[in-house]
């Protein structure tokens, strides 16, 4: 894994995401990819041979069981709720993207 970026990769990356750069964010971001890119190799380089793997950060067994408890009856949220539509089951609400 190469551990530089440079302007290029910036400007190649900025194009993709549509993004506008000056000159100084393309030159501040190569640095600070750069920066990520050589903690990254940092990281893969420590011995992890003997730790086995987990499939939680922390101690599982602190977690509590599921509970079954009632909730609010959807003819009674949806009653509360502008726009709903109580033949779907569904709130009704203004698009945001697009």
């Amino acid at each position: 894994m190469s551990t530089t970026f440079s302007r290029g990769d910036v400007e190649r990356v900025a194009r993709l995401a549509r993004l506008e750069l000056t000159a100084e964010e393309k030159d501040l971001f190569a640095r600070q990819l750069t920066g990520i890119l050589a903690y990254a190799e940092q990281i893969q380089r420590v011995p992890t041979d003997d730790i086995e793997p987990t499939s939680h950060a922390g101690d599982a067994a602190a977690l509590r069981d599921d509970t079954l408890i009632p909730s609010l009856p959807r003819e009674e949220s949806l009653a509360a709720g502008p726009g709903a539509d109580p033949s779907t089951g569904l709130f009704k609400v203004p698009r945001v993207l697009g």
